[in-house]
């Protein structure tokens, strides 16, 4: 388990980036050998991102919700995000096909993603007594204890001075 840094933190990113959610949900449990590839397909894909910073590629958390895995990654740009899903070299390209090929439209296994661009300064983070995670843990990320200007949600997205602690 991650050190637990005490005390309330917050974490920044120079530039725009861009938050992308992907996840896969077991629709059918009896068919092991349909879902079974897609869930394990995401953690080398994922391995390999880490290995290559040249991608765009900032960091991930993987999540586990009942019949869903749910990845949320950090990119740099989505065209960052694009060349690497239809690279036929990179791991994404072939586990795509794979999953057309075997699953395609049955319902035994979904899929979905989610993009979001953020631009710089349009967003706020805290996080209080908890592991580097999330954006803080993305490379290049600032992550710092909060300070007396950025105390509430507010002050950290540059929209109020107001001083109480949210």
């Amino acid at each position: 388990m991650s050190k637990v840094e005490p005390g309330r933190y917050t974490a920044t990113i120079e530039g725009d980036f861009v938050v992308f959610i992907i996840g896969a949900r077991i629709n059918k449990l009896r068919k092991v050998r349909k879902w079974m590839p897609v869930v394990k397909a995401m953690g080398p894909m994922v391995k390999e991102l880490y290995e290559h910073p040249e991608s765009g590629f900032l960091g991930a958390r993987t999540m586990v919700a009942g019949r869903t895995v749910n990845l949320i990654q950090y990119w740099k740009s989505v065209e960052d995000l694009q060349a690497f899903a239809k690279n036929p070299s990179d791991l994404h390209f072939p586990a795509l096909r794979a999953f057309n090929d075997k699953v395609g439209s049955s319902g035994d296994v979904g899929v979905y993603h989610e993009t979001y661009k953020v631009a710089a300064h349009d967003y706020e983070t805290i996080y209080a007594n908890m592991p580097v995670m999330g954006l803080g843990a993305a490379r290049g990320a600032d992550h710092r204890k909060i300070g007396a200007r950025s105390e509430t949600a507010a002050a950290r997205l540059g929209t109020s001075s107001e001083s109480t602690a949210d």
